[in-house]
């Protein structure tokens, strides 16, 4: 009831009162009023009001109650039901109070902490500047710095052009939700297929034709459910072909644009966009597998060899986003992000129409799990892409990690070589979408008469000429159709505002007389089949027209294609007619820019991207949306005034070009080359390097030493003397059996990592040792990442046991075990893991990576490259290097002590034997006090700092470590350097863990869940009360997660293996 104010105090006014009032209302006449609500001949407020708040409420449930008020003949019936009505009005109006206040409050707290958050940030920073620096940081360096803004921005940007058409780059566009193909696009088949999927298939065609582009990859989700087309299910479409570049030359055969369709979550199934969220890291493991297939094509095709990886990795929306955040940490590329439409802005708008709660909301559209997809994205992306200036300012400006204050702080610092610590905001930039103007035949000298449309259709009674069946199925419903036709188009949504429009139309005599109205509402077979608001919607549509007689002035077609739309535009620009765009809040509105090109001038709302577009086209006029008078009247200027109407189409046509897509192309590129270039640090050469042929065989070469010692056992003409194999005559052998012995000798571990208590698996390295990690020769990788600690963190002994229950498990099957290897990731360092194992008598070579600290660190005990001269195991340096992206120790230790210990406790405290280079650990004294992971984080955010937070060690830990590590990223990077498949890992968790335990239950790995291996675990520590919840990051059904009976043995694990890996055959 926003905006109706007057209802309110009206309907309390009644209740008051009571049935006295009405009574007396009953029996004294009233004065006449135009609306008719009289119940025989008294003027009956009651119900006045009630149909007042039914009109202007988009309530189903209270418009199907005044249906059956209507329909009731009995008056006493009636009066009780219209009394019954009037308390359910009021409920909800306490109800949307109830909200607003919560809101109020919400918004306060909201401010107060973006304050704190800033205040730190300059307390901090200001330590770093010179005393003429130094003052108010977020005023006099803003003031500064905005002076000389566009010229530094013009200075330092370089615009993209023919001269990078020598580069062959791979962009890679993200796009999820919806049914995205190249041709005939179902666009409003639902509300997930909408504009945006016609924006990122445009935007992958045209980025494929810029001078430089060789390949772009458009991802979305494959589906072969029954009720969508085939053609959903086709893993790859063309788009465009690249087989020749623009100067004819010819290119390989991948170049081009392409969709790539990933297949994750269930496999027949069209999900709707908010039921995706659970199966998001499924798709990373199956788009990271393609970019890494793409990149080594590609570098045989174009790069001599080497891989061509991502130029950058673009996120569409917030699960896209999410997606891409993950990849781009995975392959320490590039990211970017547009939100297209943004959770906390939707979140807001429906909290202030007062008809949900919070809760209901976020149970609807998993709003909270959105929003916080978003902050995910704003934490690794590099550029966030915008339509509007208002869309950075009104709706990014909302999060928790982007402050437009603190970013031009930020930059200004960057230009001036000041220390930032660690604090980073995303870069925003204004790049209007583009459009395909292709099929646009402007014709801006040639004015057309206004009786072009009457020759066409040839009303004079002759043959008509050949006109667009959409046309007849318009102009069907007029009476006149030779007026200038009012266009609007768009989805039958509450908030596209189509009701107001037409009540403006239908209470406007002089527009009604001047123009026709033309409602292209998507389409529809059955309004009873449609969803509730859109239906609704609908209904009402139809009252309207019926209530101010419209009939033969409004058309309402029930289909169209979408090779049809420029037909309808070409139709309203031949009857000199108007577009009109009436939204409540419009994100873009790319319908006017088409509008404009095809010669219409528009109408739209001042709220959102419109007017942006009306600074740059001067093609029209903006009005206030909620105003129903200045809607008409902007109407009636435009369709009257024929000077300013040829005044408008050709001030539209003649900006258009900024609207193109080789324009949005060449301003996207051009951002995305200032972007900090990165990618993959380490040699990938080095697993084929010529001179580790021979150590690399030796893990397989085992077998081959089983073998040579039967054969030296049974000929004893062969003697061994210092080290070294003599065969008395035979030459068959010598060079292998040498070349064998010789590894063993040189190759001997540290004594500290080697335990003979556990029979080495057949073709495992036992005490050899090779020069690289036998990773990228395992076919299987077995991962164990239980967390299993006492009430002090301590690691627990079945911990050990469950290792070597696993160990024998996998053993036991000799052909398994030969392709197999085992990793282990956990939160504890190095040296407590190496402890754990020794209790347990387990060999550190059995393993072949240990992911310690959370994800921090990762060694490899049985590769020589990883032990230094003194024998002591080294961390891989690649991946330090590949984690190290917007890491700042000293300013994340700084502020993570002022947050936990603002009370002025000491609850937590720096453990320094726990701590490497990229982890932070503190000791928790008192797990109740401490502050959970999503308020930390967003704390964080506010300040600038970007990491990851983990409670651990059965929350006796706080683990700080870089934004691109943790222990299901780790997984990912072993995939991405030593490639073993992510879908050939078996991960094996307890029933609980760490916080990042979740993480590591959701991708397409296979999960082994051990019942009653964890008992206890900090998930209470994960998320406060109002947050996103675990069924929004881990399936609630999957073939991937398989879950081990109590009491685990050997003979239950390998079982369970066997089930897990039968029911991932299917996928």
């Amino acid at each position: 009831m926003a905006g109706n104010e007057w209802i309110n105090g009206y309907l309390e006014a009644i209740l008051h009162s009571g049935g006295a009032v009405v009574a007396e209302e009953r029996r004294t006449p009233a004065p006449a009023v135009d609306v008719g609500l009289k119940l025989g001949d008294h003027f009956s407020p009651t119900r006045y009001f009630v149909e007042e708040v039914v009109t202007s409420v988009d309530e189903t449930d209270l418009y199907r109650t005044w249906i059956k008020v209507v329909a009731t003949r009995n008056v006493k019936e009636r009066s009780s039901r219209l009394e019954n009505m009037c308390w359910r009005i009021w409920h909800l109006a306490r109800k949307k109070k109830q909200i607003e206040w919560e809101d109020l409050q919400r918004l306060a707290n909201r401010r107060s902490e973006i304050e704190e958050g800033r205040r730190d940030a300059r307390d901090e920073m200001s330590e770093e500047l010179s005393e003429g620096e130094k003052g108010d940081t977020v005023g006099e360096m803003l003031q500064t710095e905005t002076k000389k803004r566009l010229q530094r921005n013009a200075s330092d940007l370089h615009l993209w052009s023919e001269e990078n058409k020598e580069k062959k780059l791979y962009i890679v566009l993200i796009s999820l939700h919806g049914l995205v193909r190249g041709e005939n696009m179902e666009l409003g088949r639902d509300s997930d297929t909408g504009g945006q999927v016609k924006y990122v298939v445009e935007l992958a065609k045209a980025l494929s034709m810029m001078p430089g582009v060789y390949r772009v990859d458009l991802f979305t989700r494959q589906i072969a459910a029954p009720d969508v087309d085939w053609s959903y299910g086709e893993p790859t479409e063309m788009l465009t072909t690249g087989a020749y570049d623009a100067d004819g030359n010819e290119l390989g055969e991948s170049a081009g644009a392409y969709i790539i369709r990933i297949p994750f979550g269930p496999r027949d199934s069209y999900l709707k966009k908010e039921l995706l969220w659970p199966y998001i890291q499924e798709f990373v493991d199956g788009a990271l597998a393609h970019i890494l297939n793409m990149s080594r094509v590609l570098g045989e095709q174009v790069s001599g060899g080497k891989p061509v990886w991502p130029y950058v990795i673009h996120g569409h929306y917030a699960d896209a986003g999410d997606s891409a955040a993950l990849l781009s940490g995975a392959l320490n590329v590039p990211m970017v992000l547009t939100g297209h439409s943004l959770g906390r802005n939707k979140l807001e708008q429906l909290l202030k129409q007062g008809r949900q709660s919070k809760a209901d909301i976020n149970a609807t559209y998993r709003i909270m799990r959105r929003i916080e997809a978003e902050e995910l994205s704003l934490d690794a992306a590099e550029l966030v892409i915008t339509s509007t200036k208002q869309e950075i300012e009104e709706q990014w400006g909302l999060y928790d990690g982007f402050d437009v204050k603190l970013e031009r702080v930020l930059r200004a610092r960057v230009r001036r070589g000041v220390n930032c610590h660690g604090r980073y905001m995303p870069r925003m930039a204004v790049i209007p979408p583009g459009m395909d103007f292709s099929n646009v035949v402007v014709q801006e000298e040639q004015a057309e008469a206004e009786g072009d449309l009457a020759a066409i259709i040839a009303s004079d009674g002759g043959a008509p000429k050949s006109i667009p069946a959409i046309w007849s199925e318009v102009m069907r419903f007029f009476t006149n159709p030779h007026k200038p036709m009012i266009l609007a188009l768009s989805r039958p949504d509450p908030k596209k505002n189509i009701t107001t429009l037409l009540k403006a139309f239908g209470e406007c005599r002089p527009l009604r007389d001047l123009a026709n109205l033309t409602l292209i509402m998507g389409n529809r077979d059955d309004i009873d089949e449609m969803s509730s608001g859109n239906a609704s919607v609908l209904i009402t549509v139809l009252k309207l027209i019926d209530k101010y007689d419209l009939y033969g002035l409004v058309a309402y077609p029930k289909h169209h294609k979408q090779s049809d739309v420029p037909e309808i535009y070409r139709l309203a620009a031949k009857t000199k007619g108007v577009f009109i765009n009436p939204a409540l809040v419009e994100p873009f509105g790319l319908t006017l820019i088409e509008a404009a090109a095809h010669g219409l001038p528009m109408v739209a709302t001042k709220n959102g991207g419109p007017v942006d577009i009306q600074q740059a086209l001067n093609n029209g006029l903006l009005i206030d949306p909620h105003d129903q008078k200045a809607i008409a009247n902007a109407l009636l200027k435009l369709v009257a005034d024929k000077n300013l109407w040829g005044e408008c189409q050709r001030n539209g046509w003649r900006n258009i070009h900024l609207f193109s897509w080789p324009e949005h192309c060449r301003m996207y590129l051009t951002r995305v080359a200032a972007c900090r270039m990165r990618h993959p640090l380490w040699q990938t050469d080095t697993p084929t390097a010529p001179d580790d042929e021979d150590v690399e065989s030796l893990g397989d070469s085992l077998m081959d030493v089983h073998e040579s010692a039967l054969l030296l056992s049974i000929d004893d003409k062969i003697s061994i003397k210092n080290g070294s194999a003599d065969l008395h005559g035979n030459a068959e052998y010598p060079d292998q059996v040498n070349r064998i012995l010789s590894k063993i000798k040189k190759q001997v571990i540290p004594q500290e990592f080697q335990s003979g208590t556990l029979k080495p698996r057949e073709g495992a390295s036992g005490n050899i040792q090779t020069k690289y990690p036998l990773l990228r020769r395992r076919r299987r990788l077995f991962v164990i990442s239980l967390d299993c600690y006492n009430e002090k963190g301590v690691p627990e002994k079945k911990m050990a046991q469950l290792i070597q229950e696993i160990f024998r498990a996998v053993r036991s099957d000799q052909q398994l075990s030969r392709i197999s290897g085992f990793a282990m990731a956990t939160a504890m360092p190095l040296t407590e893991t190496l402890n754990l194992l020794k209790l347990g008598r387990i060999a550190a070579t059995d393993f072949d990576a240990l992911i310690c600290s959370s994800g921090s660190a990762v060694y490899y005990p049985g590769a020589a490259q990883s032990i230094d001269g003194d024998g002591n195991i080294q961390a891989d340096r690649d991946y330090a290097a590949h984690i190290d992206y917007r890491w700042a120790y000293d300013g994340e230790k700084r502020t993570i002590e002022k947050l936990m210990n603002s009370d002025g406790s000491e609850n937590a405290v720096e453990d320094l034997a726990a701590c490497n280079p990229h982890c932070i650990s503190f000791l928790i004294n008192d797990p109740t006090k401490a502050k959970p992971v999503d308020e930390l984080r967003q704390k964080l955010r506010m300040r600038g700092l970007r990491c990851h937070l983990m409670y651990c060690r059965n929350s006796t830990r706080l683990h700080v470590v870089p934004l691109l590590a943790s222990r299901s990223q780790a997984l990912r990077y072993l995939f991405v350097r030593w490639g073993l498949s992510v879908m050939n890992m078996y991960v094996f968790l307890g029933e609980g863990g760490d916080t990042d335990h979740e993480e590591l239950i959701a991708g397409s790995h296979k999960t082994v869940i051990m019942r009653g291996a964890v008992e206890r675990g900090p998930d209470l520590l994960l998320r406060t009360a109002g947050s996103y919840q675990k069924e929004d990051i881990v399936p609630g059904e999957s073939p991937l997660i398989i879950y081990t009976k109590p009491g685990v043995k050997s003979e239950e694990i390998m079982k369970t293996l066997r089930e897990a890996s039968k029911a991932s055959s299917g996928l």
